[in-house]
């Protein structure tokens, strides 16, 4: 065999190694392409896990939240009943016990829907916190059946008691004046508003307490005490007789 024989051979060798290397080469970028797609898929793969057990962590810490808020809401609801039966009177004392909490059934669907925010209550969107509502309650509460403050009327109100008193029976007695004097002026039912406008002369003198009782409750959350009474009277009584007498000289 001579060498121009072998020379085909030869090529063919050339070209079937040169296929090989190519394939070769193929298979190696697909093998690497292969496995760094593996690891970014187990890298992401990851990543999702470790934020869904942050998820669930924030998500068990949220709930724990919520079932704190949830007793320490009901044992307040439950004081400021127990406090609002104990007020006195007879409406308040037949409120019963402590109604019980309205069905999961039928409340609206809206809660637990987004992650809260650090020092966020855990309410519903567009609703009050519970704290809020029963912290209100209170308030009224103190307010309507005790009012706040140790009771005592401030010492710069005691001058002003005569003289809310005296102002009040003056008017009272105004009415009263006007009454008797259209009672003389009509025919018909003149007794009858004569002796309405005697007997609003009889109470002028305590007509200033209610107004003094009212405004030390509303305006200074404090109780108008017997000596605040006495004082109220006192000044009522100075002004309702001095207008009395006026009123009595006059008709003489």
């Amino acid at each position: 065999m001579t060498t121009r024989d072998r020379q085909p051979l030869g090529r063919d060798y050339q070209l079937m190694v040169s296929a090989l290397a190519d394939v070769t080469r193929r298979r190696d970028a697909e093998v690497a392409e292969a496995e760094q797609a593996y690891q970014d898929s187990a890298a992401r793969a990851a990543g999702e896990l470790a934020r869904a057990e942050s998820d669930a962590l924030a998500a068990d810490r949220w709930a724990g939240a919520a079932a704190a808020q949830v007793l320490d809401v009901d044992r307040e609801a439950g004081r400021l009943w127990e406090q609002l039966r104990r007020a006195g009177g007879l409406r308040i004392r037949a409120l019963g016990e402590l109604p019980e909490p309205a069905p999961v059934e039928a409340m609206p669907r809206i809660a637990l829907q987004r992650r809260p925010e650090p020092g966020e209550d855990v309410i519903a969107p567009g609703r009050q916190s519970p704290r809020v509502l029963l912290s209100r309650a209170a308030d009224r509460i103190d307010v309507t059946i005790r009012p706040a403050g140790n009771g005592a009327l401030p010492r710069w109100t005691l001058p002003l008691l005569p003289l809310v008193g005296g102002l009040t029976a003056v008017l009272t007695s105004l009415i009263a004046a006007g009454l008797v004097t259209f009672g003389d002026t009509v025919v018909w039912g003149g007794p009858v508003i004569r002796g309405l406008g005697w007997l609003t002369f009889l109470v002028a003198p305590s007509s200033g307490v209610p107004l003094a009782a009212y405004t030390a409750h509303s305006r200074l959350h404090a109780r108008l005490d017997i000596g605040g009474i006495g004082l109220t009277l006192l000044g009522g009584m100075v002004a309702a007789t001095a207008l009395s007498l006026s009123f009595a000289t006059t008709r003489a």
